[in-house]
């Protein structure tokens, strides 16, 4: 099956529902010219089908990454308000999150904690690991289709408050957050925001506060997708030996991160393994080969992170 004029091959990492369209080059052309030339049919396929993987484009450098990065979309963005450690390695190319490698990282949509997000994100895999390390992905339109309709309906109706709780010494530190060592320009940051801010002298140091959507209707395709991280953020999402030490150490209302429902209240803790259950069923997985590019639209497709044993290396551009 062929998309393009010529010079590739098109496959589908799940050929029966056409997800994840895999571009392998089968002529030795110019690369950068043959994102240019089909930069429209790029950008069509990546919503079609959730994502595309241009694979064997004989890319080996960061640099080459940024150029393809800048031909399709010039205009990235800075990781301000971050969630997770990472990074910057020049320009607005940024190493992925830096989390422990036995640990999984859950299936997510960039930033869908907060009201700024990217459209788009870009991962180039440098280095493969020995075992593990993919970089799953998942339809949050499919997502939002499958979840039951009591749990939507109120999460649709109530929004998601994320609090966090900035410790010297544990988790991030807001200053990293925030890029910025000015508690001033935190709280413009946050004022345009829409987020409530108390600094402390004591620990912790800052507590802020954002309500955000559950769902949003991508601007395109004008489906509803579920677009929230209520299920990474809540403390149910620590092992309990990890979070009984959290709150041990700091008092319940005290630990790095948690989410309610918009107005405070606690969230149903079957409702959110409901909701990871769903995740879990639309997850799906291949295998990083070396070169690989994968480019995402950020409101259709979550991704998340296996687990992995040896060296690996991906970096992520957003825009």
């Amino acid at each position: 099956m062929t998309y393009f004029d010529s010079g590739v091959v098109c496959s589908f990492i799940k050929p029966d529902t056409q997800t994840m369209m895999i571009i392998e080059r089968q002529s030795n052309f110019n690369v950068f010219k043959w994102v240019e030339d089909n930069k429209d049919l790029l950008e069509k396929y990546i919503i079609k089908h959730d994502g595309i993987l241009l694979r064997d484009f004989n890319l080996c450098s960061i640099s080459e990454f940024n150029k393809i990065v800048q031909i399709i979309s010039p205009n990235l963005l800075d990781y301000i308000h971050q969630s997770t450690p990472r990074t910057k390695l020049g320009g607005k190319i940024y190493t992925a999150t830096e989390y422990p490698a036995n640990r999984f990282i859950p299936l997510h949509n960039e930033n869908s904690y907060t009201k700024i997000w990217p459209r788009k994100i870009f991962f180039f895999s440098i280095i493969v690991a020995e075992e593990g390390g993919e970089t799953p992905i998942a339809s949050s339109r499919n997502v939002y289709k499958s979840i039951d309709k009591t749990v939507k309906e109120k999460f649709e109706k109530k929004e998601i408050m994320y609090v966090r709780n900035y410790i010297k010494g544990i988790d991030l530190r807001w200053q990293d957050v925030f890029q910025t060592n000015e508690r001033s320009k935190v709280n413009e940051f946050c004022r345009m925001a829409g987020m409530q801010v108390q600094w402390s002298n004591s620990e912790p140091e800052l507590n802020t506060k954002e309500v955000c959507q559950a769902s949003i209707i991508h601007p395109e395709t004008f489906e509803s997708v579920w677009f929230n991280q209520a299920h990474l953020f809540h403390s149910s999402a620590l092992s309990h030996k990890d979070l009984a030490s959290l709150i041990n150490l700091l008092g319940k209302n005290n630990i790095p991160r948690n989410a309610f429902y918009g107005d405070g209240s606690d969230i149903e803790l079957e409702y959110l393994e409901h909701i990871r259950e769903v995740y879990s069923k639309e997850k799906i997985k291949f295998r990083w080969q070396k070169g690989d590019i994968m480019i995402l639209d950020n409101i259709l497709t979550a991704h998340a992170r296996e687990a992995f044993k040896g060296n690996r290396k991906v970096v992520v551009a957003m825009a």
